[in-house]
């Protein structure tokens, strides 16, 4: 039962993610962003090989707050 969940949460954490990255960037361009941009704070990989890592979506997004300088009351 834990298991399902820390699953049931880690799709709350990345389901909250696109939604910041989509109002930060837009739907489509957020997408874009995902897969293109290497981010140095990612060690220099996108957000996309960030998460087929196993990065979590709340260190992630702080890396991509510092790389596009996201305003705070969007962090």
């Amino acid at each position: 039962m834990a298991d399902d969940l820390a699953g049931s949460l880690s799709a709350v954490r990345l389901t909250e993610f696109w939604r910041r990255m989509d109002e930060q960037f837009g739907a489509a361009y957020a997408r874009s962003v995902a897969k293109d941009y290497v981010i140095a704070g990612l060690g220099g990989r996108t957000v996309e090989q960030a998460f087929a890592d196993g990065d979590d979506a709340k260190s992630v997004w702080r890396a991509v707050c510092v790389a596009f300088t996201v305003p705070e009351q969007l962090r």
